[in-house]
C-alpha cells in the first residue's frame, strides 16, 4: 500500500504555522490603533509609522546598521571568494581542518563568540575601539561561513574546461580568474552579499557586546522594549525590517538560481 503523505503535509503545515504565525502578528499590531498589544484590535492606523519616522535615535541606529551590514557583507564576501576558490580548486595539506576552522562560527554559540571578541578588543585596543569597526569585524566573522557555503556551490558548478581554455588562449591565472571565472560566479557573489547583509542587519548579540555607545537597529529595538509606550512603534519598525529581509532573501535566491543555471550545475536546493 502506497503511503499518502498526508501526515507529512500536516506536519509541514503545523511547523510553518508555529514558525511564521508570530511574524504575521507584527503587521497586525503595527497598524493597530491601540497602545496595548492584545486582541481585539481597535482599528487601522498609520500613526506608529509616522512616529517611527520622527525618531532621530532610530534614524541613527538604522544608519549604523546599514554601514555595518554593508561593510560586513563586502568584507565577508571577499574573504569567502578566496576561501571557496581554494577549497574547490586546490588540494593542500590540512585543507579539511582549515575549512572546518573557518566554518566554526556556524556551530559556536554567538554569546561565546561575542564574549571572546570583546575580551580581545578590550585587551588589545582598549575601550575606545568599541564601535562600528569592532562590529564590522565581528559581523564579518559570523557572515563569512555563510558566504563560503554559497560561493562554494557556485565554484563547484564551474566547468574547469573553460578555465583551461583561457590558459590555452594565453591568459594567466589572474586574468583568467577576472575574465572567465568571476563573471560566471557573479550571481553567487551577489547572493552572498545579500545574505551577509541580511544576517548582519538582524544580528544582535555581537552588536550589543561590541557596539559600545553605537547602537544598531536590533540593539535599539531591544532597548526600547523596556518602555511599554514604545512597543507599537517597535512593531512598526519590526514590520519594516521583516519586509526588507524577505525582499533581500528573495533577490538572493533569484541570483543563486540564476548562477546555477548559468554555470550548468545541478540545483541542490537553496533558501526558498
Amino acid at each position: 500500500m502506497k503511503p499518502s503523505g498526508k501526515g507529512l503535509w500536516l506536519y509541514a503545515i503545523v511547523y510553518l504555522a508555529f514558525l511564521y504565525a508570530p511574524i504575521l502578528l507584527l503587521p497586525l499590531f503595527a497598524f493597530n490603533d491601540g497602545t496595548i498589544i492584545a486582541f481585539p484590535l481597535k482599528g487601522f492606523t498609520l500613526h506608529w509609522f509616522e512616529v517611527m519616522a520622527e525618531k532621530d535615535q532610530l534614524h541613527i541606529a538604522v544608519k549604523n546598521s546599514l554601514i555595518v551590514a554593508s561593510a560586513s557583507a563586502v568584507m565577508s564576501t571577499i574573504l569567502a571568494i578566496f576561501a571557496a576558490r581554494a577549497s574547490t580548486r586546490y588540494d593542500f595539506k590540512g585543507k579539511g581542518a582549515i575549512i572546518g576552522l573557518i566554518m566554526l562560527p556556524l556551530v559556536l554559540p554567538e554569546m561565546i563568540v561575542a564574549m571572546a571578541l570583546l575580551v580581545v578588543v578590550l585587551q588589545v585596543f582598549g575601550d575606545g575601539a568599541l564601535g562600528l569597526f569592532s562590529m564590522i569585524a565581528g559581523h564579518s566573522l559570523i557572515c563569512t561561513p555563510f558566504a563560503i557555503a554559497i560561493l562554494s556551490g557556485a565554484f563547484q558548478s564551474l566547468d574547469k574546461s573553460l578555465e583551461e581554455a583561457a590558459y590555452d588562449l594565453g591568459e594567466d591565472r589572474i586574468s583568467a580568474f577576472r575574465l572567465v571565472i568571476l563573471p560566471l560566479v557573479l550571481p553567487g557573489i551577489i547572493s552572498s552579499l545579500l545574505i551577509s547583509f541580511t544576517i548582519s542587519m538582524d544580528e544582535f548579540i555581537i552588536a550589543n557586546f561590541l557596539g559600545g555607545t553605537q547602537q544598531t537597529l536590533p540593539v535599539y529595538i531591544y532597548s526600547s522594549l523596556r518602555f511599554p509606550k514604545e512597543i507599537p512603534v517597535i512593531m512598526a519598525v519590526a514590520t519594516g525590517l521583516v519586509a526588507v529581509s524577505i525582499c533581500l532573501l528573495i533577490i538572493a535566491e533569484y541570483f543563486r538560481r540564476r548562477g546555477v543555471a548559468k554555470t550548468g550545475g545541478k540545483d541542490s536546493g537553496g533558501f526558498l
